[in-house]
Formats: structure tokens, C-alpha cells, sequence
């Protein structure tokens, strides 16, 4: 599987961005998905996880209720819909899959990762 995300970008905080993920290969309806972040000087991090069929997601307590991943497995894509957005929030975003079905926020479980989108918010 082949990950290539996409939507990054400059905002002010507070500001909504919508990160997208689009995988190529066989199989994308049945991994679990999920985002990463690395911010500079810091090691990535788990932001948030989705189940192979949607149905169940994980989210790290700092995104909690203002971060959303969705999946289409129609289109084999992956979004992040990331609302209120705060200075914290500054970090290269990783999209990757697992072959584990299920929702982890577990890092080394995943197998496939993309190559990162810039986010950049200002205060």
C-alpha cells in the first residue's frame, strides 16, 4: 500500500483544515488507518486511528473533540478533519496503515506510511 497525503497548509489558530490521505494497492478496506504528527524537536506522535470498516477510532487526548478520521473505502482514502486549531497543533502530519484491522495507537504496528503534509498554525 502506497499512502500520499495531502492538505497541509499556513493558518491562523482557531482556523479548520481537512488533511487527506489517498492509498494505492490492494486491500485498503481491510487496515486500520491512522495520523501521526511530528512537530520540530519532538518525536511523532499518535493523533488518531480508524478500523478497517470506520466504525471505531481512537484519538489521542490532545486532538479529543476537535480532531475527526473518516475513511472511504470506496476511495480508498483516509481524511482528518482537524477544527480549532492551535499553535500546538504545528507539525509535519503523517497518514499510515496497519495491516491489524482494528483502530491502534500504537506506532510500530503500522507497516505503511506516507510522506508527511506541513501544517502550520500561527497565534
Amino acid at each position: 500500500v502506497q499512502l500520499q497525503a495531502s492538505g497541509g497548509g499556513s493558518v491562523q489558530a482557531g482556523a479548520t483544515l481537512r488533511l487527506a490521505c489517498a492509498a494505492s494497492g490492494r486491500r485498503f478496506s481491510t487496515k486500520a488507518m491512522g495520523w501521526f504528527r511530528q512537530a520540530p524537536g519532538k518525536e511523532r506522535e499518535f493523533v488518531a486511528s480508524i478500523d478497517w470498516s470506520g466504525s471505531s477510532t481512537k484519538y489521542s487526548d490532545s486532538v479529543m473533540g476537535r480532531f475527526t478520521i473518516s475513511r472511504d473505502n470506496a476511495r480508498n482514502t483516509v481524511d482528518l478533519q482537524m477544527e480549532s486549531l492551535t499553535p500546538e497543533d504545528t507539525a509535519i502530519y503523517y497518514c499510515a496503515g496497519t495491516d491489524y484491522g482494528s483502530a491502534t495507537s500504537v506506532q510500530a504496528a503500522y507497516d505503511y506510511w506516507g510522506q508527511g503534509t506541513q501544517v502550520t498554525v500561527s497565534s
